[in-house]
């Protein structure tokens, strides 16, 4: 019963926004009041490469 509540009210939301993924996004986050913050991606480190055999080269 929930469950088919919480679908039926995602379905109407996204029909008002003619199912515009972008549109939807939008509206939810003006709708909790928060900023979405984005970090720069992190640059992986450099790994040593391993030794063979236990010796290193």
């Amino acid at each position: 019963m929930i469950l088919e509540q919480i679908h039926k009210i995602r379905e109407e939301h996204a029909k008002a926004f003619n199912y515009d993924l972008q549109a939807i996004c939008d509206d939810l986050q003006a709708e909790s009041g928060r900023q979405i913050i984005s970090k720069p991606l992190k640059q992986p480190r450099q790994r040593k490469p391993l030794a063979i055999g236990g010796r290193s080269e």
